[in-house]
């Protein structure tokens, strides 16, 4: 009897930790709460300014430099081709499931709770980590540019007060706080707090400033070009993994995908579109097609215009720039192309990462205050304050290095999984209507979920120290508050 009495108390708590949210087809429940007022253009202009920060203007010709040579324009593919796997299926769920979670509230509807938990709570820590990183970076080139301009800030108070060794570990630096990085995070949220039309009149701002800059950086530099530069097109490797040859062709590829995942800040903004339905897929491929088409360009022509070995600096556009003289009159232009990016990558960073609060919150998963919006803005101001205010202290600490190593994983996780999902959904929900479907589901969702999984094996042991120490922290709150109150078992 006892035995029977377990093995059904094991099952019960199974189906509780597993429990499935229902599917909220396009009522929108909750949306009386935000303003609907994102059209297409503006979910494209979201997702790009969270695609192209820095990474163009940086990463790009690091890769090429460490890792792939030329052939990082293969890198970019096989990366777009993976992020466009996932796009594709973000888009299905994005259609019919019109909600801020995203890939946290598609993982609920389809592979159940404590699944959801586990992805949320890592995305929490993706989109936190991210604005505060990319904010540091910020606050360097704008510091180096007032320098340039004459004006020098005081060390102690634009550094954060501390630095990793190279046994990395943190040691006092010497400096009290990075000011500028946790100014630029402060507005950007009074921003977020205040009004979606007003954050998306921002970013389209700013996207079209950067894709500007951009293109006349990609036109100018088409007559510098030397086809001499994309011999051999893809290095023999050193002998060491990584490093060249199709080996570091793939880890390029594995380092890159991270700048293609702008299309999961669109999907958090559901509620705020005015046709979910329609604009969202369109929102989401959308963006990964333009940025895919600049990232290969910009790739392209630096890498054409000097050997790709002199661009291992943190400035590698420059480089090309500086290799030929008539183009000297653009180096103003990239910084300020670079200071832009980061500033929109920041921004939809503080934007996505509330809207998964309030899902969270309404599931019951976090306490209700995460989940209040403001009666005059129509933003979820309680989430978006606690995001601001956190990681304007985080970024105000903390080192570049330090952060880089604690973005990445769960963002690839949340991409297979809600592969993954698509399956699950066609089977279980097989008659709710899908203005979008991926086509050949049955081969691209698992391909998908393949890609995005062996991505994380070109991740650092860092990476995986904090997804277990996150994830342990994240199951404590779990079980002491949301498995308590979940609203998914009070039904």
């Amino acid at each position: 009897m006892n035995e029977a009495t377990d093995n059904a108390g094991g099952k019960s708590l199974l189906r509780k930790l597993f429990a499935v949210h229902p599917v909220v087809a396009p009522e929108r429940s909750g949306a009386e709460r935000l303003k609907q007022t994102l059209s297409v253009w503006a979910l494209m202009a979201i997702g790009i300014g969270a695609t192209i920060g820095s990474g163009i203007f940086v990463l790009t010709g690091v890769v090429a430099a460490r890792h792939s040579g030329p052939a990082i324009t293969i890198s970019l593919m096989i990366a777009a081709f993976g992020s466009g796997l996932a796009a594709l299926c973000y888009a299905e769920f994005a259609a019919f499931l019109p909600v801020p979670g995203s890939a946290y509230s598609y993982t609920y509807a389809t592979l159940g709770e404590v699944v959801a938990w586990f992805i949320g709570w890592n995305l929490l820590l993706e989109y936190g980590i991210s604005a505060s990183a990319v904010a540091v970076s910020w606050s360097g080139y704008v510091v180096d540019l007032l320098a340039g301009w004459g004006i020098h800030l005081p060390a102690m108070w634009v550094h954060a007060p501390f630095h990793q060794n190279a046994a990395g570990h943190l040691v006092a630096s010497g400096a009290i706080m990075n000011v500028p990085a946790m100014l630029i995070v402060l507005a950007l949220s009074t921003l977020c707090y205040v009004g979606i039309q007003e954050t998306a009149r921002a970013t389209n701002f700013m996207v079209a400033l950067k894709v500007a800059v951009i293109l006349i950086v990609i036109v100018a530099g088409l007559k510098f070009i030397n086809p001499g530069n994309w011999h051999p097109y893809i290095p023999p490797n050193t002998g060491t993994f990584g490093r060249f040859g199709w080996t570091g062709v793939l880890r390029g590829a594995g380092i890159i995908f991270f700048s293609y995942v702008g299309f999961d800040t669109a999907s958090t903004t559901a509620l705020e579109a005015r046709n979910p339905q329609r604009d969202l897929p369109l929102g989401i491929i959308g963006t990964l097609v333009i940025s895919t088409v600049l990232y290969l360009a910009m790739a392209a022509v630096v890498t054409g215009m000097v050997p790709y070995f002199k661009l291992n600096v943190t400035a590698p556009v420059a480089v090309a720039l500086n290799a030929h003289p008539a183009l000297s009159w653009l180096r103003s232009l990239v910084i300020l192309g670079t200071i832009i990016g980061m500033t929109s990558v920041i921004l939809t960073s503080i934007l996505g990462q509330p809207r998964i609060l309030l899902s969270m919150a309404d599931d019951g998963l976090l306490p209700p205050a995460m989940g209040r919006c403001h009666p005059r803005y129509k933003t979820p101001h309680v989430s978006t304050a606690i995001t601001g205010i956190g990681a304007a202290l985080i970024a105000a600490v903390f080192p570049l290095d330090v952060l880089a190593d604690l973005i990445s994983i769960g963002i690839l996780l949340a991409f297979a999984v809600v592969c993954i999902g698509v399956l699950v959904m066609r089977h279980t929900r097989p008659d709710v209507h899908r203005p979008f479907r991926v086509p050949w589901a049955v081969v691209l969702c698992p391909l998908g979920a393949c890609v995005c999984l062996g991505m994380t094996y070109f991740l650092s042991d860092a990476t995986w120290i904090r997804l277990v120490v996150w994830t342990f922290f994240g199951g404590l709150i779990y079980v002491l508050y949301g498995f308590k109150h979940s609203k998914q078992r009070s039904r």
